[in-house]
């Protein structure tokens, strides 16, 4: 049975609602197929040449393109690689580190990262500001927050305060911090590849959830954010009402501008028309990418700016 079978077999309603996105046999059957194992290498560690270097010896590594830490790599358990124990290296989906990379730290600077667990966006932040200045990283479930602690010990983050706040909290820190990372609580379609029970379990009105927790935590975190700061909104879903919607609604509501993102990935066409809402042209600038671009889980990002002056 093909992938596109499958899919409509074990969620006829999940076919007929993304089929008016894509409707490529390519798309369905990397919807599903699954995931190749990438890894960060940890510079708060050791430096990236040395750990590579190593790891070449047993090892066949494929540069990630859009990150230069990140690397695809042929094992099928990373807990044999004593490298990933010692939090030398971390194992993260290759299109989730495009959110810290576009979101762009630096030294010394405060960040929030507002839905940070289990951790590794908050341990790439931190490796980018080189453990200076200091990272809010937040959570709201304590249980996840613990995961995100160990974590963050294992990479060696010094400079992460951990809260576990509802995100929309962090709204009363107006105008704090440098940057924001809100990867957002989503349906989690691009993770299908990952767990096949995203796809048992879809349904439509857990996406209208979700898009209404999106629209309430992505204007805290523009609230919170200083002016001329930058904001990354990232999701590993591809329902346009997570994505492009929920930009579109902080667009229409304050004074955000969205800046281009320039990284060697290829995406496909972010959407400006959903069953008959239309949104602002300005999301052309964002990056919408399918599991069959670059053979990753789904993700969606775009970069915010607050501009200087404005609310």
């Amino acid at each position: 049975m093909g992938a596109r079978d499958r899919i409509r077999e074990v969620n006829p309603a999940f076919y007929e609602r993304y089929s008016k996105l894509q409707d490529t046999d390519e798309f369905w059957e990397f919807l599903i197929k699954p995931l190749r194992q990438s890894i960060r290498v940890n510079t708060l560690k050791a430096p990236l040449n040395v750990v590579v270097e190593r790891l070449k010896e047993e090892f066949e590594l494929e540069p990630i393109p859009w990150v230069r830490e990140g690397f695809f790599i042929n094992v099928d358990n990373l807990a044999k690689v004593p490298e990933h124990g010692l939090g030398l290296i971390f194992g993260q989906e290759a299109s989730s580190m495009i959110p810290s990379v576009v979101l762009g730290p630096k030294p010394d600077e405060l960040v929030l990262d507002m839905a940070a667990a289990p951790g590794s966006k908050t341990g790439q932040i931190a490796q980018y500001m080189k453990n200076e200045g200091c990272i809010i990283a937040n959570d709201p479930k304590p249980s996840r927050a613990n995961v995100l602690i160990a974590n963050l010990n294992r990479m060696g983050v010094l400079i992460a305060r951990v809260t576990t706040r509802d995100g929309a909290y962090f709204a009363r820190f107006e105008n704090t911090f440098d940057r924001v990372l809100l990867d957002a609580p989503c349906s989690s379609v691009g993770m299908i590849r990952k767990r096949w029970r995203f796809l048992e379990e879809w349904r439509l009105k857990a996406v209208i959830r979700y898009m209404n927790i999106q629209k309430r935590l992505i204007r805290a975190a523009y609230d919170a954010l200083k002016p001329g700061g930058t904001l990354v909104y990232s999701t590993c879903t591809i329902d346009p009402l997570e994505n492009e919607e929920v930009v579109d609604y902080l667009l229409r509501k304050t004074e955000a501008r969205i800046e281009k993102i320039d990284l060697p990935v290829r995406t496909s066409e972010p959407l400006l028309e959903w069953e008959g809402r239309t949104y602002s042209p300005e999301l052309k600038k964002a990056l919408r990418i399918h599991p069959n671009d670059n053979d990753t889980e789904a993700f969606f990002i775009a970069k915010i700016v607050k501009p200087e002056g404005g609310e």
